[in-house]
């Protein structure tokens, strides 16, 4: 008999699906990360800490501390780029925030979002606050990372197409089995605190553009705090809620699989499959952005030469991050065709201060912007993928194709990336040789004793910044 890959009671045992994930998740934290998964579990926290120190910055963020201030708090957790110590549950919130403030963090296609920002920070507080070393923290992290994972292939693309923001949804997942794993929970007890976070996931894609997106992340990681925290002093819930009859599967995609969650992976996990930003916008621009930029470099196009650019890119985006006249830096990370002008101006798309309310409105690239058409393929279309056509006045189309969703073989080559972007990122914010002690010290993360030593590194105030030269 043939099984229904939407019906989880097919699956070859009599457990859980939920259950099946959990013990699937938690065994990557029972034992030694393998080298590549350490290697890629610490890219993540340097890549993050990057993101979140600059991210602190953002006024969405300075207004969460406000309301940290203002509701006090059990000060055992450390805010990135702040004197203040707040609860775990605060400083989850505040550091996802802050962590996906400029969308410049990273992304996984199978969780659909960005698992790091929603994780990374629930581990973090619990780690803080319970004196974990970062040996615990990095496998924290990483079964968080495939929990998020399996999860998102579970729901399936048609939850994100319905409307949902994988990394407020999915990311609440991942991030109470993080948690879970930090206080020692059971597997009963982490499958019970999944179902306390899960109740409380939310996040729509009508607010890409806002200062919700990136509270999104905040929230996913508040919510597995939560979760473990009252699943670990006797709070019921549901401990099946993904296939739950009326749970969260059937609740917000029609078209669960089972099968896919449980499905074995290139390289062992989807920690292998994360996909880390060199630009600072939504990533569903990236592959037009690098497509665009290749070819002008390539056959020496300037502005004025282009008739018109087409970009062929999957139906998704059209839902994703095709605001057609943004008019504000937030709406321009998520605008294909304002991207596609910047990367034809040799704009800097590396630099979050790219994406300010100024460049959108910018006479020149909004002339551009209208010459850019944007075509939606049929189903199948490649995720992360475009195809590119450039006509300038002379008669000429150029052609290429990029796609955006393969990472990174070279690890090595990636860390000298990530590098080079944390230390673009921290320096003007804590200065360069601040800067040059954390990234030393998240390169031997799993050999801290206690993982505050790495928080107090990113809250308190460092040496000078440097700034530009006037």
């Amino acid at each position: 008999m043939q099984r229904d890959p939407q019906d989880p009671s097919a699956l070859p045992t009599d457990t859980t699906l939920t259950a099946l994930l959990v013990a699937r998740a938690t065994a990557l934290a029972a034992r030694p990360l393998d080298a590549a998964a350490l290697e890629l579990a610490r890219q993540c926290v340097l890549d993050w800490a990057g993101v979140a120190l600059a991210g602190a910055q953002e006024p969405l963020v300075q207004m969460l501390l406000a309301q940290a201030r203002e509701e006090g708090g059990k000060p055992v957790a450390s805010l990135v780029g702040s004197s203040l110590r707040v609860s775990p549950r605060q400083a989850a919130l505040l550091n996802g925030a802050a962590g996906h403030a400029l969308d410049y963090d990273d992304a996984n296609v199978a969780a659909q979002g960005h698992v790091t920002a929603a994780v990374l920070p629930a581990a973090l507080a619990l780690a803080q606050a319970r004196g974990a070393d970062g040996d615990a923290l990095l496998r924290a992290f990483a079964a968080g990372y495939e929990m998020a994972g399996m999860v998102g292939q579970y729901l399936g693309q048609a939850h994100y197409e319905r409307g949902f923001h994988g990394t407020a949804t999915v990311g609440s997942f991942g991030a109470a089995c993080a948690a879970a794993v930090l206080m020692g929970l059971d597997a009963e007890t982490t499958a019970v605190a999944l179902g306390i976070a899960g109740t409380q996931a939310g996040g729509v894609k009508a607010q890409f553009g806002t200062m919700c997106k990136p509270l999104h992340a905040g929230k996913a990681a508040e919510n597995g705090v939560t979760g473990a925290q009252l699943a670990a002093r006797g709070f019921t819930g549901c401990a099946a809620l993904l296939e739950a009859p009326q749970g969260f599967g059937a609740a917000t995609s029609p078209s669960v699989d089972a099968q896919a969650a449980l499905a074995t992976l290139t390289g062992g996990s989807h920690l292998h499959n994360n996909l880390f930003k060199y630009h600072a916008a939504c990533y569903g621009t990236h592959a037009a952005i690098d497509g665009v930029r290749a070819l002008c470099v390539a056959h020496g196009v300037a502005p004025n030469d282009i008739e018109g650019i087409e970009l062929d890119v999957e139906p998704g985006a059209q839902r994703m991050c095709d605001i057609l006249r943004p008019t504000t830096g937030l709406q321009a990370k998520f605008s294909l065709r304002l991207n596609a002008a910047l990367a034809v101006f040799g704009e800097d798309t590396a630099a979050p201060a790219t994406y300010s309310d100024a460049t959108a409105r910018r006479a020149d690239l909004q002339a551009l912007r209208d010459r850019v058409q944007v075509r939606f393929m049929p189903e199948g279309w490649p995720r992360m993928a475009a195809a590119v056509r450039i006509a300038t006045r002379d008669g000429r189309v150029l052609q290429a194709h990029h796609d955006s969703s393969l990472p990174d073989a070279d690890l090595a080559h990636q860390r000298e990336r990530l590098v080079a972007k944390f230390m673009a990122l921290a320096v003007p914010v804590v200065g360069r040789p601040r800067a040059l002690e954390i990234e030393r010290a998240i390169g031997a993360l799993e050999h801290m004793k206690d993982i505050g030593t790495l928080m107090s590194l990113l809250s308190q105030p460092g040496n000078q910044p440097e700034r530009a030269a006037p």
